[in-house]
Parts: structure tokens; C-alpha cells; sequence
């Protein structure tokens, strides 16, 4: 049987990695998981994917061999996501800057940690359209983070998504709203023949902010072995054409 997922951190199935598990089964696409405390298994790259996300992952639990052998692929048209988060990039103990996969991502990574984290608000504005980004309330329910990766899009790749910062103050009892700088948040690219993206932004709690309750309904689902999540539907939609988009799962 074809899986066309390779799933790899976000610590566990019971615990954060039941969100993007838990979207992934509502999908309806098969996939393998790795915990971030598990070194990959050379056998989960012999199986021909379709998608390959890496989040709240180590690079020390992913040899680089095995990182050349899934590129391999990447270039023959597999997608490959990286989704933020302590472990995701340089991050705190991520040091994915200077390995094989940092060269297909479209995003530079820091040599040094890389986390921003907000406590005021951070609010999440398309930069153009795009398959991932449609049919959600982007103008008029703006959803909010809190934190990410500061990453450096590429000359060659296309900034999706960004984040407006605020300082907020209190003024007489009315909220003043100034907006005070900017991060990139969803980036995309090619490599070789596949479709690449990095998401500075984390999927679970608590990076992911107010955009896990985003959407006018709730939505619960849940993958075998994993706890069960309910989410916003926005919330559910966005992370599901991510990833139907980067892996081109629309067509299986």
C-alpha cells in the first residue's frame, strides 16, 4: 500500500503531533510517524512519498544520508514542509541550518536561535493569492500567533504569508493598536520538480495561537493512536491545503 506521508515530530501522537495527525486522517491520506525522540528509520525512505513534513524535529535524529535519499525524491516531485517550532529550523536543538535539507527549503536559516515569541499581538495577512490561502476570512477574521522562527525567504521563492506585529496600550479605557514591524510566515518553493514550503509558525500549542480556534465552527478529528483534537474549521481548512497543496494530494 502507497503512503504518501512521512510525518516526522512534534514530540508524540499523544500529545502535539495529534493536531497535524488528527488533519491529516480528516484528509484521508495515509501517512507514517516518527516521534521527535526517535532516530528515522532507514526503511521509512525506501517507500516512495508523496509529502515529507518535518516539525519540532531534530536534524541530529535524521542522518544525513537519509536527508539525501528523501532530496532525492523532493527532486523527482515529492513535497517537502517544514513547520516551526523549538526544534524546527535553528530553533533551540532544530539545527537544521547547514544540512542537506536546509538547501531545499525556500528559506535561509539562521546559525543562531531563531525564536521570536509575541506577547502582544501578531496578526497573520496574506501577501497574494494562492491555493493554499483560499476560501478563508483573511480581510475580515484575521487570525493571530504566538511565535515562530525568524527565517529569510529566498531570492527565488514567493512570500505567501506574513505577520503583522501591534503594541497595544490601554488610553483612557480605548485599546491603540500600533503596528510596530513585520515577519515573513509561509514561504514557498521548488526543488528539482517538487514543491517546497516553511511555515515559521508552529501547528500545535503554543506557538499556533489564537489560529487553532480560528473559524466560525469547530472541527474535531482524530488519527489512530492519537488524541483526539478540536480546532477551528479555518484553522482545519489552512492546514489541510498546505498540505494538499506541498504534496500535491488533491490528485491521489
Amino acid at each position: 500500500m502507497n503512503v504518501p506521508i512521512l510525518y516526522l515530530g512534534d514530540t508524540d501522537l499523544r500529545t502535539a503531533a495529534a493536531y497535524l495527525a488528527g488533519l491529516i486522517q480528516a484528509g484521508r491520506w495515509a501517512f507514517d510517524y516518527v516521534p521527535s525522540d526517535h532516530a528515522a528509520n532507514p526503511a521509512l525512505f525506501d517507500v516512495p512519498r508523496h509529502l515529507y513534513i518535518l516539525s519540532d524535529y531534530p536534524a541530529k535524529l535524521l542522518e544525513p544520508s537519509l536527508q539525501r535519499t528523501m532530496l532525492d525524491q523532493i527532486q523527482q516531485g515529492a513535497g517537502l514542509l517544514m513547520i516551526g517550532g523549538w526544534e524546527s529550523y535553528h530553533g533551540q536543538g532544530g539545527d537544521w541550518d547547514a544540512t542537506p535539507v536546509s538547501e531545499a527549503l525556500p528559506v535561509e536559516i539562521s546559525d543562531r536561535d531563531d525564536r521570536v515569541h509575541f506577547d502582544q499581538p501578531a496578526l497573520l495577512r496574506p501577501c497574494l493569492d494562492h491555493p493554499i490561502l483560499e476560501h478563508l476570512p483573511w480581510q475580515t477574521r484575521p487570525p493571530g500567533i504566538g511565535g515562530l522562527n525568524r527565517f529569510r525567504p529566498r531570492a527565488d521563492a514567493t512570500v505567501l504569508l506574513e505577520a503583522q506585529h501591534f503594541s497595544v496600550r490601554d488610553a483612557d479605557g480605548a485599546f491603540q493598536f500600533q503596528p510596530c514591524g513585520r515577519d515573513d510566515v509561509l514561504v514557498v518553493g521548488r526543488y528539482g520538480q517538487g514543491r517546497t514550503a516553511a511555515l515559521a509558525t508552529d501547528v500545535a500549542p503554543h506557538w499556533v495561537g489564537g489560529l487553532v480556534d480560528w473559524g466560525a465552527e469547530r472541527f474535531t478529528a482524530g488519527a489512530p493512536g492519537a488524541e483526539v483534537i478540536e480546532v477551528g474549521s479555518d484553522y482545519a481548512r489552512f492546514f489541510q491545503q498546505l498540505l494538499a497543496w506541498t504534496g500535491r494530494l488533491e490528485t491521489l
